[in-house]
C-alpha cells in the first residue's frame, strides 16, 4: 500500500514539474538609419527579456535577461535576431546562465541569427554553467549575407570549480549551422552525455579542463590567425586557431571560467572587437 501511494505521488510530482517548465522567447530586428543602428520591432514572451542599455558608437548593444533565474529540464527558450543591411549589433547576457539538474527532458535553447548585407552581429553572452546531471540541447542557425560579418563566442563551464563542484553526469548537445548567401559553409554538432566528467578528462577532448569555448569569426583568414597567435604567450589555457572557407575559429579549454574568459578576451582584442561593458566588470 505504501509503495502504491509513493508511485502515485511520484506521478503527481512529475505532472506538476512538466506544467511549470519555463518558456521564453525574444524576437527583434535592427536597422541602420542615417548611419545609426536602431531597433525595430521587439517581441518578448515568457521569462526571457531583452534590454538595450546604450548605443555604442554607430552600433547598438542588447542584453538578455532570464527572469526565471536559470534553466532547468524541460525549459525552452527561443531567440531570433535579424540585423538588416549595414546595421551593427552586439548582444550579451546580464549574467552567466546556469543550467540546473534535470530529472526529466532536456532543456531546449534555440537561437536563429540573420545578418544582412554589410551588417555586423557580435554574439557575446557570458558563460553557460552546467550543474551535475544537467541536460541541455542548444541549436544555432545562422544566415549570413556574403558581405555581412559575424563574431560568435560561447563559453561552457561544466561545474562551478570555484565551489568545488564538477559536472560528472548529464547531457550537452550543441548544434551549429552557418549558411552564407544561403550555402551551408559550417556545420558542427558537439555531443557529450553519460559520464561527461570522464570524457572531458580525455586528452583528445578537453584534457581534464572543465571550461571550454569557441569563437567563430567571419570573415577570417590566415592573416587574422597569425595576428591572434602573436598573443599566444599570454594564454592561460589551451587555445587553437585556424581558418578555412573564409572564416576563422578559435577553440579554448581551461581549468576555470576566469582563465578561459581572459584567453577569449585576448583573442577578441586581436580581432578589433568591442567587448560589452559587462565583460569588463
Amino acid at each position: 500500500m505504501r509503495s502504491e501511494r509513493s508511485a502515485n505521488f511520484s506521478d503527481f510530482e512529475t505532472s506538476v514539474f512538466e506544467a511549470n517548465r519555463a518558456r521564453g522567447a525574444v524576437r527583434f530586428d535592427v536597422h541602420a538609419r542615417d548611419g545609426i543602428t536602431r531597433r525595430g520591432v521587439v517581441h518578448e514572451s515568457g521569462s526571457l527579456r531583452v534590454r538595450f542599455p546604450s548605443p555604442e558608437d554607430d552600433g547598438l548593444s542588447g542584453m538578455f535577461v532570464n527572469t526565471a533565474g536559470g534553466v532547468a529540464g524541460g525549459d525552452r527558450f527561443d531567440i531570433e535576431i535579424a540585423a538588416a543591411d549595414a546595421a551593427r549589433l552586439t548582444v550579451t547576457t546580464a549574467a552567466a546562465e546556469k543550467v540546473y539538474r534535470a530529472p526529466g527532458p532536456a532543456a531546449q535553447l534555440n537561437i536563429a541569427l540573420k545578418v544582412g548585407a554589410g551588417a555586423h552581429l557580435s554574439w557575446l553572452p557570458q558563460e553557460t554553467i552546467l550543474f551535475d546531471r544537467a541536460r541541455v540541447r542548444r541549436r544555432f542557425d545562422i544566415d549570413l549575407d556574403a558581405t555581412g560579418s559575424l563574431l560568435l563566442c560561447e563559453i561552457v563551464v561544466f561545474g562551478r570549480t570555484a565551489m568545488g563542484e564538477r559536472m560528472e553526469q548529464g547531457e550537452f548537445v550543441d548544434h551549429w549551422r552557418l549558411r552564407r548567401s544561403g550555402k551551408l559553409v559550417f556545420a558542427e554538432t558537439v555531443r557529450l552525455d553519460g559520464n561527461i566528467g570522464a570524457k572531458l578528462a580525455r586528452s583528445a577532448v578537453a584534457k581534464g579542463c572543465p571550461a571550454i569555448g569557441t569563437a567563430l569569426i567571419v570573415p577570417g583568414n590566415e592573416a587574422l590567425v597569425e595576428r591572434i597567435r602573436e598573443a599566444s604567450d599570454s594564454f592561460v589555457g589551451e587555445v587553437g586557431i585556424s581558418a578555412w572557407n573564409g572564416f576563422a575559429m578559435a577553440r579554448f579549454c581551461a581549468q576555470d571560467a576566469a582563465a578561459l574568459r581572459a584567453d577569449m578576451m585576448a583573442v577578441l582584442a586581436r580581432t578589433g572587437a568591442v567587448l560589452p561593458r559587462l565583460w569588463l566588470n
